[in-house]
């Protein structure tokens, strides 16, 4: 087995490195759901592939795709009869909304305490920066012991809409024995975790039309229906008063948990639960725990609203417009399509004649389970032991990564989840940070996996 101790030892000789090359990439504005900052998505995708060809990589291109490009390097000088493993991360971020609950500028690193704050700091550039230094370890000390091909997207906040036809379209070169997958994290600082499980995801956006134009509620209120009172009533109608799922049919496909299931989740109480979240009161489905309804079950939830005058003061308006954001996380057997149809049944039956509606799509994703014995996941709890002094646990998380199931559809390549965010990252919300010292960790930790799965 390759020896990683001067790997190891350059990591943490180098960590103010480490740090100032995600401060870096993090005042990069790459958001990409908003057109304005497509110059911003242009500028990120070009630092990694710079990144990428400072490291030595080669065949480093930024390549186009319906919507934003995909960064593509590879380094195979381990040799052939070496693992080949594809690293997968994304460039973009969400927006920074509410901006007015940032303590510090989104795009501005800030270190305080223990934590560097930033958007996209835990999600999930600091888990690129995280990988490419434990690669950049090896390649400065005793040679990497693994061939590496890096496919980096800029549309993962959005749902991945261009990769499936990206990966279609580069079979061939994405060619790898493992996709070694960064967009994760772990429970806790001090309670080392494995992803082996991911929800789905189907999201749309609802739109009733009433009127032709917004309307003086006094001459018109009583007389004709009012959008977004119709949409208030759909929404509320999609769930019961105990955060059961309404929608026809909609768990008819959902595979109920085993007792394996139940047992491979973590022990996370009530408590804990509220303090991450920074909730009084828990909420959801009767009959499951807090950790089998976030982690395990399907959930429906209103992501936004807009309709009528939501500016300062009063204007007494009957709009002719109402809009909501409603996403779906799905679990096996669930797929979006099933679920899409099932959300349109819903909207036949109770969308009343005095509005007309529209159903746009915006992303769709499969669940995605990870066998535990594998030797990819093996390797990763040898890594974890051996940085942590701990067997890390098994995790189901309820987020969703498109390329897990993409992957292994179009080119039957398996994933194993490697990353080192924390639960209260405050990810796609205000403040969201990277805690340093899980980060070096992780850097550390990834040195060990290249060594162990290269074994």
């Amino acid at each position: 087995m390759p020896d990683p101790t001067a790997a190891i030892r350059y990591s943490l000789d180098h960590q103010d490195e480490a740090l100032e090359d995600l401060k870096a990439f993090l005042r990069i504005a790459s958001i990409s759901t908003l057109p304005e900052h497509e110059k911003d998505i242009i500028l990120a995708a070009s630092w990694v592939a710079e990144k990428l060809k400072a490291m030595g990589f080669e065949q480093v291109a930024v390549i186009p795709t319906a919507r934003h490009p995909v960064v593509y390097g590879e380094w195979l000088k381990a040799g052939k009869a070496a693992p080949t493993l594809l690293f997968y991360g994304h460039y973009d971020v969400q927006p920074v909304d509410p901006i007015d609950e940032w303590e510090t500028e989104p795009f501005v690193p800030t270190v305080r305490g223990e934590n560097l704050y930033a958007r996209g700091a835990s999600d999930m550039k600091g888990q690129v920066i995280a990988h490419l230094k434990a690669i950049e370890a090896f390649q400065k000390t005793s040679g990497l012991p693994v061939n590496i091909k890096c496919m980096i997207e800029g549309e993962e906040e959005i749902g991945s809409p261009s990769l499936e036809a990206f990966i279609n379209a580069n079979k061939e070169r994405l060619k790898s024995d493992l996709c070694l997958n960064g967009d994760s994290g772990i429970i806790a600082p001090d309670r080392p975790s494995l992803v082996v499980a991911l929800r789905g995801l189907t999201y749309h956006e609802i739109r009733l039309t009433g009127q032709r134009t917004d309307q003086h509620s006094g001459s018109f209120g009583g007389v004709i229906d009012n959008p977004a009172m119709v949409m208030a009533k759909l929404l509320a109608g999609m769930k019961d008063d105990q955060g059961r799922i309404l929608l026809p049919g909609f768990y008819d496909d959902v595979r109920e948990l085993s007792q394996h299931d139940r047992e491979m989740l973590p022990e996370l109480s009530d408590d804990w639960w509220k303090e991450t979240a920074g909730a009084k009161v828990l909420f959801g489905e009767p009959g499951y725990s807090t950790t089998e309804r976030a982690k395990a079950r399907p959930t429906l939830d209103v992501n936004g609203i807009l309709s009528g005058f939501t500016g300062e003061g009063s204007k007494t308006v009957l709009p002719a417009r109402a809009m909501a954001k409603v996403s779906m996380r799905l679990v096996p057997d669930q797929t979006p399509a099933r679920v899409r149809a099932q959300l349109v049944q819903y909207l036949e039956s109770h969308v009343p004649e005095t509005v007309t509606w529209q159903l746009i799509d915006h992303s769709h994703a499969n669940p995605a389970v990870i066998d535990t014995q594998s030797a990819a996941v093996q390797a990763g709890v040898r890594a974890f032991e051996k940085v942590w002094g701990t067997t890390p646990v098994f995790d189901r998380v309820g987020g969703t990564v498109p390329v897990v199931d993409l992957l292994q559809k179009q080119l039957g390549v398996n994933t194993l989840m490697l990353g080192f965010g924390l639960p209260n990252d405050n990810i796609h919300g205000p403040n969201e940070k990277q805690h340093l010292p899980t980060y070096f960790k992780g850097i550390e930790t990834a040195i060990h996996f290249f060594n162990e799965f290269a074994s």
